[in-house]
């Protein structure tokens, strides 16, 4: 089959839009047998019928319903290609994709990236940042499906690069009235009588509390399970239960709230967290400057 060009695929599309050769011509400025002519080449080099043809106008048969899918994503992934290529022409522009923890987000990414975006140089720099969890952002950056990802390095790392970020210390939320909230600090061990309110089970901290309690010969109690930082805390408000936060993230949160934040003494409460890539080189520029200042500022800490 020869190759397929993108004006060919850009007319398919608008006739299967409109459901008629004559308007989708009429859109295009050409004749509609251009079109047909251009379809009829089509067909023949598939070897298929791609367009059913009646009176009230045409359909895409099975064959056009899927040639139909590859044709927008080829279209869609041209304008990305020409749009970023473009934004080179007037100094350091792009776009840069990003995959971060939940916990990342919540607590000083955002502002990171903000920073970022505010110096001058990177002004014209997009960034969209997508939250998943961590199994899910590093299949992602192998894929090629996000440029930058930031976690905590517990994850398998195979296939990546990575620097260093910044790092968050886990504690325990709990109401000001609970019976551990007069307590200086605490080992995690020493919660497992109580009550907890968790994270989903796809989440990194709720794999590393269930392997922490096991080792302990114990499990978890879980009364509640909610899906972000927020509802935890205001779970553990209500006095419900008690719940492994961060303390950079339980610090907005306290006097709000009026909760206890009690440190975790555990090793393993004291998480790393990493900027991760496939390949630093072949980043485009605006990527690389982006995980530079990431890195940067989180050594002024």
């Amino acid at each position: 089959m020869r190759d397929i060009d993108l004006k060919t695929l850009r007319l398919l599309v608008a006739v299967c839009d409109h459901r008629n050769i004559a308007r989708a011509a009429e859109e295009a400025h050409i004749e509609p047998s251009a079109i047909s002519k251009r379809i009829a080449q089509l067909e023949s080099d598939l070897g298929l019928p791609i367009l059913s043809r009646s009176r009230r106008g045409v359909e895409p048969t099975a064959a056009g319903i899927a040639l139909l899918e590859h044709a927008r994503n080829v279209l869609f992934t041209m304008e990305r290609i020409a749009s970023d290529v473009a934004a080179f022409g007037a100094g350091l522009k792009g776009r840069v994709s990003v995959c971060a923890s939940a916990s990342a987000i919540a607590e000083a990414l955002l502002d990171d990236i903000a920073s970022f975006m505010r110096e001058p140089a990177y002004q014209n720099i997009r960034v969209e940042v997508e939250e998943r969890l961590s199994h899910e952002l590093v299949r992602q950056l192998r894929e090629g499906a996000a440029t930058v990802g930031v976690c905590w390095d517990n994850v398998d790392l195979q296939g990546l690069r990575h620097r260093p970020y910044r790092q968050d210390r886990l504690a325990l939320a709990v109401h000001r009235d609970h019976p551990l909230a007069g307590e200086a600090s605490l080992r995690f061990d020493q919660t497992l009588e109580h009550e907890h309110v968790g994270l989903p089970p796809a989440t990194a901290v709720h794999t590393m509390l269930q392997r922490a309690a096991a080792s302990a010969g114990r499990t978890v109690s879980y009364r509640v399970i909610v899906s972000s930082f927020d509802a935890a805390f205001r779970v553990v408000a209500a006095g419900l239960g008690i719940s492994v936060v961060p303390v950079e993230v339980a610090e907005t949160y306290r006097p709000v709230l009026g909760i206890r934040v009690i440190p975790l003494d555990d090793a393993w409460a004291l998480r790393r967290f990493i900027v991760c890539f496939k390949n630093f080189e072949a980043l485009q520029p605006a990527a690389q400057r982006m995980v530079e200042h990431l890195v940067e500022r989180a050594g002024r800490v």
